[in-house]
């Protein structure tokens, strides 16, 4: 499991809410924000390491956890990452 601190630390703009790491997006239009969740969903596919996400027009709400292990996992740092270098 990975300390809040350490999350605090790797991933400056994501929360914890309700036990998972949380960020909230905008983008310009609902095309960004398709193209943005297309290219997590590859990437994440690869992983084999799956968002909870909503998506409502130019709105992207994503939460991460690794339900297996019951919190918050080096893979949902990574992913999360990913997302970032993506955004």
């Amino acid at each position: 499991m990975i300390s809040e601190d350490q999350i605090k630390q790797e991933l400056p703009r994501w929360t914890i809410k309700n036990g998972k790491l949380h960020r909230e997006l905008i983008f310009a239009d609902f095309s960004e924000a398709f193209s943005f969740m297309t290219k997590v969903a590859l990437h994440a596919e690869k992983m084999n390491h799956h968002p909870e996400w909503f998506n409502v027009y130019n709105r992207v709400t994503i939460d991460l956890m690794t339900h297996d292990a019951g919190g918050i996992t080096s893979n949902d740092v990574e992913l999360a990452k990913f997302i970032e270098s993506v955004i």
